[in-house]
């Protein structure tokens, strides 16, 4: 028999919930989904637990995303409904989580990305390894920044969501507390201690702020006068010809990110830079169908097929994308990614908050 993909247990007033699929990186697939929910609906009740905990398994990540191949694999089978309704299932987490009752506290080692985002950046209290490391790299298999990114990248400081949208590029746990992506950094040797703390009964805050040390030096925080210079454009095209000045003014950065973001689906980063803009006007929950109704147009792009076969499945990574730059995505292009569902398609059925 295989090994449960989620391991529940609960020491002392400390719930646990830990992602246990190290060798796929604790990657999200449906039935990590809904046994991910089961867990939090039995520790919700549970009256004893004072405190949930998430981890991942293995070292290496707190969650790699959703499991993108497995996504792909439905599509190619032709089971568009499965895949919808995996993302359904998916966001219905993330918000339950930015909505969960009692103090929700994310331990993350390792790899944060895509899925694993969402299932810790809607949470309150996000402690950071000194191994941690963050990215939205959804552009670079042609697919968008989602999991409630559209509500979240928009709230970070200055312009570093709208830069993290489009490259992909990763933080290190340095940035990843700098900027708040993490709330706190904890090395993992006193991870357990931490944990102990909570199965004491102590309050998650208190527990937190106990053991939270001095974080790494941060890098890309040095560079934010750069991010926030150039990401404010209001154009793809715009925020190129400001990367483009800053290279010729001697920041050899700029032509990194700039080299960077050519190497993404020119659609995806349209797609997102727009995302990004809009949803700093939007709720989670008007962001999570935003996001909804655009990936229901984007499984069926061209350019996420592509993608997911270049870095995924075949691994050669050489995506041959619909539009052949940047500059040649038009508003037109990218206005029927927001056309709305039929009726009733993009009920998400959130849960209900007093």
């Amino acid at each position: 028999m295989s090994d449960p993909v989620i391991l529940t247990e609960q020491q002392g007033a400390c719930g646990i919930i830990t992602l246990n699929r190290p060798k796929a990186l604790n990657a999200l697939d449906t039935e990590t989904i809904l046994a991910f929910n089961a867990a939090l609906d039995q520790l919700e009740k549970e009256p004893g637990v004072k405190t949930v905990l998430v981890r991942g398994a293995g070292g290496k990540a707190f969650c790699a995303g959703g499991d993108m191949k497995f996504i792909y694999e439905l599509g190619s089978a032709g089971n568009y409904a499965q895949q919808m309704e995996f993302f359904r299932q998916e966001y219905q987490l993330n918000q339950r989580i930015a909505r969960f009752p009692k103090p929700y506290v994310s331990l993350l080692e390792g790899i944060v990305m895509g899925g694993g985002a969402g299932i810790s950046v809607h949470g309150p209290h996000r402690v950071a390894g000194e191994n941690f490391l963050f990215a939205m790299p959804e552009t670079a298999i042609g697919f968008i920044p989602d999991v409630g990114a559209t509500y979240f990248l928009p709230r970070l400081p200055g312009k570093l969501g709208a830069y993290l949208a489009m490259t992909g590029a990763r933080l290190k746990c340095g940035d990843g507390v700098a900027f708040g992506i993490a709330t706190a950094f904890i090395p993992v040797a006193q991870h357990e201690a931490l944990i102990a703390k909570l199965a004491s009964g102590e309050e998650a805050g208190a527990a937190i702020a106990g053991l939270a040390a001095t974080p790494p030096e941060p890098e890309l925080a040095k560079l934010k006068h750069f991010v926030d210079g150039c990401f404010g454009a209001a154009t793809v095209s715009a925020v190129l010809e400001e990367i483009d000045e800053a290279g010729y003014g001697g920041l050899g950065f700029a032509m990194e990110t700039y080299d960077l973001i050519c190497t993404r689906s020119p659609l995806s980063v349209n797609l997102a830079l727009k995302l990004v803009q809009m949803g700093s006007k939007l709720d989670l929950e008007d962001a999570l169908r935003t996001e909804f109704r655009v990936v229901s147009h984007i499984l069926q792009s061209p350019d996420f097929r592509e993608g997911v076969r270049a870095v995924l499945v075949d691994k050669d990574h050489k995506p041959k994308w619909s539009f052949k730059e940047i500059e040649a995505v038009k508003p037109a292009d990218i206005e029927p990614f927001f056309a709305p569902l039929p009726a009733g398609e993009a009920d998400l059925n959130f849960v209900r908050t007093a």
